[in-house]
């Protein structure tokens, strides 16, 4: 933690500085600054992308068939979702769309096994310490050794669930992290009956184990209404893919953005026009980008996704057990838009339960053991992917010359799509429980834990828009600044002299 005091162009009356850095389980690198004054009073609260990924541009010039595989490296944690919305967009392009049905089912249950172990991973690996101990408890114990010495069950819970899900990404893509099944314009392997069958035996326990965490997770909600209805509670807009019957959809499907309030702002809209919807803006003090509604404009068009948008904005889950669930959501609010960020938890295990179900259904297809698996047919130029990844909408967009090579490459990920309703969480959350206050750790944890309830992947999030950011500072041997240069995300070049220092720029 650092607490200097600093005197730069955005902070002029050198407050001082507190950096968490860097912020702590959570997917990548990031940090947050808060600015104070001599009264602690929060002056300035920012949640910065560090880390640097230059996927957009280095796709560029790759033969469209390799992008699949090559874009699951921008993460260990969700790759299928990079696989299968690359697989997705360039099924256009090879006039491959739509897949065969076996094709369809069988990248639906990849998909879906994605969900599963990534929303166990988040729940019980990050999340769970800070919600079974208390945001302040001892740091030794806010950990998964933590939660496996006190509540073994629910740790092996947890492990045995992302187990599963992993389970079922073997058996459709070949490997568990990074495998190679979608293809452009349907699939390259069917599932082998047998490993289909040893998942089926298992299906009983693992709907019990989903469940329970549905259950968990709601008597955590339940247990501290105050807190959960409170905690960093910004309310925002919220985007998702839902089916054209407004059921949830997490594998294709049409836009559909609710307003805080609850209305219905947008409806069945084209995935493949979504540029007339999102636009994307950049700032020159972090490397991810910040979409917003083009109709609202980059100061109040904003939005959130991911399981708490998506529990809310479909009418119904088309599973029993988890719209049973999401009912039970809905009820426990009073039917009212819910956008204090704890309720994310909740909702995600009711997305892991619909995963299972989900699974088990295309478990019982026996398309999935075989059938035609690729489609073909004129060629086009350009192809859009979009999928509902765990952490929320996930955008590929690729263009290809008549080589095959890909011209150009633009990704729009959950986390990216999220930015600025995480800068407002932070934000909330310094103003309320650390302004004016003795700054303590388990306050600062505060802080991570509304960060950590979006489940951010930074490394998925920080791509190229315009130049990257550069700051040159000249200091004199007594360490004072001479001179301070910061060129901008977009380009422009600031001399603010030595009254500014090179942080500003971080």
């Amino acid at each position: 933690m650092d607490t200097r005091p600093l005197e730069t162009a955005d902070n002029p009356a050198g407050l001082r500085r507190i950096a968490i850095d860097p912020l702590s389980r959570v997917e990548g690198h990031g940090k947050v600054t808060l600015l104070l004054d001599d009264d602690n009073r929060v002056r300035q609260a920012r949640l910065h992308i560090v880390e640097f990924r230059g996927f957009e541009k280095f796709i560029e010039g790759r033969p469209y068939w390799e992008v699949p595989v090559m874009v699951q490296r921008l993460c260990g944690i969700c790759p299928v979702s990079h696989h299968l919305a690359a697989s997705k967009a360039f099924d256009r392009v090879v006039g491959g769309w739509p897949v065969p049905p076996a094709a369809d089912g069988i990248r639906r249950l990849m998909h879906y096994g994605q969900i599963v172990q990534s929303h166990a991973l988040h729940f019980f690996h990050l999340a769970s310490p800070d919600l079974l101990f208390g945001f302040d408890a001892e740091v030794d114990r806010r950990n998964i050794v933590g939660v496996a010495a006190a509540f073994p069950d629910a740790a092996r819970q947890g492990v045995m669930l992302r187990k599963f899900g992993q389970e079922v990404i073997r058996i459709t893509s070949g490997k568990r992290i990074h495998g190679t099944g979608a293809i452009p314009g349907g699939m390259n392997r069917a599932v082998d009956p047998a490993e289909r069958d040893a998942l089926r035996a298992e299906l009983p326990q693992v709907l019990a184990w989903a469940q329970d965490a549905v259950s968990l997770a709601r008597r955590l909600h339940e247990s501290l209404p105050a807190r959960y209805a409170d905690f960093a509670d910004t309310p925002a807009a919220m985007m998702s893919l839902v089916g054209r019957d407004g059921a949830m959809e997490l594998y294709d499907g049409v836009l559909r953005l609710r307003e805080a309030d609850g209305r219905i702002a947008i409806d069945g809209f084209d995935d493949q026009r979504y540029r007339e919807l999102i636009a994307e803006a950049v700032k020159p003090w972090t490397y991810m980008k910040f979409p917003y509604r083009r109709d609202l404009g980059v100061d109040d068009g904003w939005y959130r996704v991911g399981p708490l948008a998506r529990v809310q904005n479909c009418d119904f889950i088309p599973t029993p057990r988890a719209e049973e669930a999401r009912q039970a959501f809905v009820a426990a609010h009073a039917g009212r838009p819910v956008h204090a960020v704890l309720a994310t938890h909740w909702a995600r295990m009711i997305e892991l339960l619909h995963g299972v179900e989900t699974v088990a259904a295309l478990l019982d297809d026996a398309l999935i053991t075989g059938g035609p698996l690729q489609a073909e047919g004129p060629r086009q130029r350009s192809g859009i992917g979009i999928i509902e990844a765990p952490r929320g909408t996930l955008i590929h967009e690729y263009e290809v010359g008549d080589d095959d090579l890909v011209t150009r490459c633009n990704l729009i990920v959950s986390t990216t799509h999220n930015n600025q309703a995480m800068n407002e969480a932070v934000r909330a959350v310094a103003l309320r429980y650390l302004d004016g206050e003795t700054i303590t750790e388990g306050l600062l944890n505060h802080i991570e834990v509304a960060v950590r309830a979006y489940d951010p992947c930074l490394s998925c999030a920080t791509h190229a828009l315009g130049q990257m950011p550069l700051a040159v500072s000249l200091r004199a041997a007594d360490g004072r600044v001479l001179d301070h240069v910061l060129r901008s995300s977009t380009g422009e070049l600031l001399r603010d002299g030595p009254a500014h220092d090179a942080e500003a720029a971080q």
